[in-house]
């Protein structure tokens, strides 16, 4: 049986799931630093 296949669907898993941890966290750092800012501008 040819492994190939599965380890091309490893990496594609691996990289898709690393570029939606990258945008949740790049989305959650926006939201506090918006909170951030509000808080200072009251």
């Amino acid at each position: 049986m040819n492994p190939w296949p599965f380890v091309v669907a490893a990496y594609a898993v691996a990289i898709l799931l690393t570029a939606a941890l990258l945008l949740w966290s790049f989305a959650s750092m926006r939201r506090a630093e918006a909170a951030a800012d509000a808080i200072t501008r009251k």
